[in-house]
């Protein structure tokens, strides 16, 4: 990270000496600095709320009781992660999110389960396998649901805003699939060895003390008349839904487009209701536990304020610098060959600095190409497939103090790629049907 970092600032530095863009890159390097503060404080309260209820359910025993569920699928990819550790609880709720589009609800989740396996981590500061699979399979995660996408397409006057569903799924599926073959075939390179182990760290993962069963969420009784309130709840939003779609038919509207913006609107909520109707089903002391989790949740937004500022600082500059736009240059004649559109390369080689860089970037050229065009449906797609990988190594990383991060850059960097080849692939199969 030491020289990615490095080679972004210099080479920023460098170009704009050469570019004129100096002022430039001085503005954007101050900023970028206030942005990544701004961006930290917004998330101390989704964090602390997430958290928060986080640690309703975990207190319950849904956490534990899914991880149990998906032990088998979670013990194959993470042999080195106890079967029973509540660091595979919180992967397995980062993913279903991450799954279902909720980003501001992955991000308090994938913090939680790197924390939880850094207490198995032998050599603090350098990233374990473990830590490195997860961030390959979080960044490259599938998306059954990337409804902001299809929302700002819709914004924009799209036909068929929903039309990129399809193509990220495909796109999102392959990109897993290949990193997280690309994290394992990389952790046993002698360039990316783990290190040797420091004194006082001899202790095997099976030999470190597990969090107790408060922490871990053990399984709580069941209270006959909260399963009862929790299930009426849940009815009378179900009703509630039922008759919000029946309006909107009554008004003319069809019932694809009403059922994806519905879709949009209800699904937090809906989710935070299931989750309290959840703890108070199990008696979980609800307040308490979210004041707790909350508290976490601050402490590590807290946190990860220098990491953010180092990283969204090096990607401001380098947009600045005109760096990104001789990269463009050069690589153009090649896209020719490949049928990427030469219009959706920035968005491409963004998307894995900044999420809101290339999330602006999109919009500009949805607006300008349309959002029903090649290269409309491309960016779309785009956005959808690949995340942020340096935000999300900085962030999670950060969280737990790892400096030496192995081949997760790697890893994640191969499954952006993936997601870009698997997205042209996909759009262009589903333009020529």
């Amino acid at each position: 990270m030491n020289w990615i970092w490095f080679g972004l600032i210099v080479g920023s530095v460098v170009t704009a000496a050469f570019t004129g863009k100096m002022a430039e890159v001085t503005a954007a390097s101050i900023d970028s600095a206030k942005s990544a503060v701004t961006l930290a404080i917004g998330l101390v309260g989704v964090m602390a709320f997430w958290l928060g209820m986080l640690r309703i359910v975990q207190v319950g025993g849904f956490l534990h009781t899914l991880a149990r569920w998906l032990r088998p699928l979670m013990v194959r990819l993470f042999p080195d992660v106890p079967a029973d550790h509540p660091a595979l609880s919180a992967m397995i709720m980062n993913i279903a999110s991450n799954m279902l589009g909720l980003g501001n609800a992955a991000t308090p989740f994938g913090i939680k389960a790197m924390q939880e396996l850094d207490s198995l981590n032998p050599h603090k500061g350098t990233a374990t396998n473990a830590m490195v699979l997860f961030l390959a399979i979080n960044t490259s995660n599938v998306a059954l649901a990337p409804l902001g996408v299809i929302a700002l397409r819709a914004s924009i006057g799209s036909e068929n805003a929903a039309g990129i569903w399809l193509p990220t799924l495909l796109a999102t599926s392959f990109s897993t699939c290949v990193g997280i073959l690309a994290a394992k075939l990389l952790q046993g390179l002698p360039v990316f060895s783990a290190g040797e182990r420091t004194a006082g760290q001899e202790e095997s993962a099976s030999e470190i003390d597990l969090p107790d069963e408060e922490t871990l969420g053990a399984e709580q009784p069941t209270s006959r008349p909260g399963c009862v309130l929790a299930m009426a709840s849940v009815g009378a939003i179900g009703v509630a839904f039922l008759l919000f779609l029946q309006s909107g038919l009554s008004d003319g509207q069809t019932l694809g487009p009403l059922l994806r913006s519905a879709v949009s609107a209800w699904l937090l909520p809906v989710l935070i209701v299931v989750m309290l109707g959840y703890g108070i089903a199990k008696r979980v002391a609800m307040y308490d536990a979210m004041i707790e989790g909350a508290k976490e949740g601050f402490q590590v937004a807290i946190r990860i304020i220098p990491f953010l500022v180092a990283i969204l600082v090096a990607a401001g500059m380098f947009r600045a610098s005109g760096l990104l736009d001789v990269m463009i240059a050069g690589v153009q004649p090649l896209l020719g060959l490949i049928g990427f559109p030469a219009e959706a390369l920035p968005m491409a080689i963004l998307r894995p600095l900044s999420g809101s860089g290339a999330y602006a970037i999109m919009a500009e050229i949805l607006q300008a190409e349309g959002p029903d065009s090649l290269v409309g449906y491309l960016v779309s797609t785009l956005q959808g497939s690949t995340e942020t990988t340096f935000y999300v190594l900085a962030v999670y990383f950060g969280a737990v103090g790892v400096i030496r991060i192995r081949h997760a850059l790697v890893a994640g960097l191969t499954a952006d790629l993936a997601g870009v080849i698997g997205a042209v692939v996909a759009v262009q199969w589903l333009l020529a049907v």
